[in-house]
């Protein structure tokens, strides 16, 4: 952490710096995290090396822009700890998530990178009219998914009380929300969507609950879902940020305007590219977001490319926050889609699938909403000596499918089995993703 992180931590006046003085502390931090990364990476030595720069070459925050990017593969292909900068023996925690070879991403936390995303989480809380007064009921995957404990260590920074109650068993969390008089929730929209649904089943209005508040992300979500929410349960529904590779959620959050997401700027520098030539574009053109952690110690990423398209908003938000907004996140570069708050790619699908024999490269991905939840199911083609075998062996199959999936991806994904031929074929890039969600 930064020298000068702790009297800001302790006033809590991080949003509402003077520029001048936040971009002072941005510089200083990125010239701090720059050198580490430099000392302590070797990947990035030898990046940097290889782009003619070095730490001290940093004098300006423009000179990022002479940084090389950081992606996704390169967490992959430094499994598990290539990217640390600190030794194990400093981190305290390590969160990590599917990879398309079944292989994980590895985030490592020291005790100063967790006091950092708790205060990132805290700020979020705030920004959305929490307080210590409310009972907050936390309905993120508790785990390896950063999106439990994220939110877990933020709420308890805020003074207010947390509820662990983590996914599923739906009932019994609409009785605890019922008999504790929770006040706000944090969940995945599909969660929330489903949680809303059922408490309907079971005859209970949820606008005469006390909750009032969600705070939603690890999906994306739309406008007219905030106004269901509302509609349905009188809930304000506002959108958080984050990713693993980051820090977790808490790197962005609507404020009680709702307009565009503010961006922790002191902590996760943000830049929007050109996602073709990789150029910085100005202020109100949409691009690929870029983020820099300038505190993280363990595993600092230098000018991390997102995949998620938005713009910088260039005008003043009204609530007052001086660091800079984004549009709300609806689109990514790639082909990724998430159920339930993970992150999947077609390519995660196809290395399962054809890691069991008696399949056939060709399979499409059906994406549907069932009871306010997303679900997925895979249409996958099999030999025509499988299809026209006994039906034990198709179920045998089918079992062998679903596990490796379940494996790969670390959700239930259902399997259809069909005849060669089946799946439509599509002229040049095949459509592999339907997404027939409810929007």
């Amino acid at each position: 952490m930064s020298k000068d992180t702790s009297p800001l931590y302790s006033m809590g006046s991080q949003d509402f710096l003077k520029k001048d003085y936040l971009q002072t502390i941005q510089l200083e931090r990125l010239q701090n995290i720059v050198t580490r990364a430099y000392n302590k990476i070797e990947v990035y030595k030898k990046r940097f090396d290889k782009f003619g720069v070095k730490p001290e070459d940093i004098k300006t925050l423009k000179d990022i822009e002479r940084l090389p990017f950081t992606v996704k593969t390169d967490l992959r292909d430094t499994y598990p700890f290539g990217l640390f900068a600190s030794p194990i023996s400093e981190v305290v925690r390590l969160h990590a998530s599917s990879g398309t070879t079944g292989k994980p991403i590895v985030v490592a936390y020291t005790k100063e990178d967790i006091q950092v995303w708790a205060d990132s989480v805290r700020r979020a809380c705030l920004a959305v009219g929490l307080s210590k007064d409310d009972i907050i009921q936390n309905s993120y995957g508790y785990g390896l998914f950063t999106g439990g404990l994220g939110l877990h260590y933020g709420i308890e920074a805020l003074g207010a009380t947390v509820l662990p109650t983590s996914g599923g068993n739906t009932d019994r969390q609409i009785m605890l929300m019922q008999d504790f008089g929770v006040t706000a929730i944090t969940c995945t929209p599909s969660y929330l969507t489903h949680i809303v649904n059922r408490a309907g089943e079971l005859g209970i209005d949820m606008k005469k609950l006390p909750i009032k508040i969600a705070i939603l992300g690890a999906e994306p979500w739309t406008e007219n879902m905030a106004e269901w929410f509302y509609t349905q349960a009188g809930i304000k529904a506002y959108d958080i940020y984050g990713l693993s590779e980051i820090t977790g959620p808490g790197a962005g959050i609507q404020c009680q305007h709702g307009k565009g997401l503010h961006i922790l700027e002191d902590y996760f520098y943000p830049e929007i590219i050109d996602p073709v030539t990789g150029k910085v574009l100005p202020d109100g053109e949409e691009g690929e977001l870029v983020l820099t952690t300038l505190c993280k110690q363990a595993m600092p990423m230098i000018r991390y490319r997102t995949r998620d398209l938005t713009a910088i908003i260039p005008e003043e938000c009204p609530c007052g926050r001086t660091i800079r907004r984004i549009k709300k996140i609806a689109r990514r570069i790639d082909d990724m889609f998430i159920i339930r708050g993970v992150n999947i790619f077609p390519s995660q699908i196809e290395a399962a699938l054809l890691s069991v024999d008696g399949t056939l490269p060709n399979y499409q991905i059906v994406l549907t909403t069932e009871k306010g939840l997303d679900q997925a199911t895979v249409e996958v083609e099999v030999t025509p000596e499988i299809f026209s075998d006994k039906i034990g062996a198709l179920q045998q199959l089918k079992h062998k499918l679903e596990k490796a999936l379940e494996t790969t991806t670390n959700i239930r994904i259902g399997v259809s089995l069909v005849k060669m031929n089946t799946v439509q074929k599509s002229e040049g890039k095949a459509k592999r993703v339907v997404d027939n969600r409810v929007k």
